[in-house]
C-alpha cells in the first residue's frame, strides 16, 4: 500500500492541479448533501486522502454541473453510478481528466463514493459511483490501479438502499447501454453543508 501512496503523491506533484474555486479550503472533511428524487444523501469527503479528486469534484458542484443528472447505471450488489448524463441521456460537458488517487488508503467499501473512469487509470472526469458492497476488486492490487474513493455516506444510507432495490435492464434498447435503471433516480442538486 505504501507504494501506491508514494506513486499517487509523485503523480499529483507531476500534474498541474485543476483550477477550481476552493470550497471550505481549511476543512479536511467537507460535507455535501445530494438532493435526489428518492431522498437526500449526505457525503463526507476526505480532502486529506484525495485532494485532487475533491478539487475536481467541487468544480462541477460550484458550476451546478450535477444538477438534474441521473444515476444511469445500477448493478445490484455492486455499484450505482451517475453524474454524467441528463434526463435525456445526453452527456454533460467535462473538464480535463484527474490523476488517479486510488492508492490513498481508502477502500471501495459499502457506502463509499468513488470516481468512475475508463480503462486507463487517469481518465476520471465527472462521473462517480456509490459502492453497494465491499468491492475489493475495485481497489489497487499488485501493480493494478484501482478506483479512487474520496468520501463516505454519513447520512442517507436508507436512500442508497432504496436505489439499490430499483430494477435495472440488462440491456437498454434506447441507449445501447447495460444496467440502466428502468426509472433512473435524478440528482436534483448538490448543496455544500455549512462548516461547523
Amino acid at each position: 500500500m505504501k507504494f501506491w501512496i508514494l506513486l499517487a503523491s509523485f503523480l499529483a506533484a507531476s500534474f498541474v492541479a485543476p483550477a477550481s474555486a476552493e470550497i471550505q479550503p481549511d476543512n479536511p472533511f467537507p460535507r455535501v448533501k445530494m438532493i435526489t428524487s428518492m431522498g437526500d444523501i449526505t457525503v463526507e469527503l476526505n480532502r486529506e486522502a484525495a485532494p485532487l479528486t475533491i478539487k475536481n469534484f467541487f468544480r462541477y458542484v460550484k458550476k451546478a454541473q450535477y444538477n438534474d443528472t441521473i444515476f444511469h447505471r445500477l448493478v445490484p450488489d455492486f455499484v450505482i453510478q451517475g453524474g454524467g448524463y441528463d434526463r435525456d441521456f445526453q452527456g454533460k460537458p467535462t473538464f480535463e481528466q484527474v490523476v488517479n488517487e486510488s492508492g490513498n488508503g481508502l477502500l471501495n467499501e459499502y457506502g463509499t463514493i468513488a470516481m468512475a473512469r475508463e480503462r486507463d487509470p487517469h481518465t476520471a472526469t465527472r462521473q462517480f459511483f456509490f459502492n453497494l458492497n465491499d468491492n475489493t476488486s475495485l481497489n489497487p492490487d499488485k501493480g493494478d490501479w484501482g478506483y479512487t474513493v474520496f468520501g463516505r455516506i454519513v447520512d442517507g444510507l436508507d436512500v442508497l438502499e432504496k436505489m439499490a432495490q430499483l430494477e435495472s435492464k440488462p440491456f437498454d434498447d434506447t441507449t445501447g447501454w447495460r444496467d440502466v435503471p428502468k426509472n433512473p433516480p435524478v440528482l436534483k442538486r448538490i448543496e455544500i453543508v455549512p462548516q461547523n
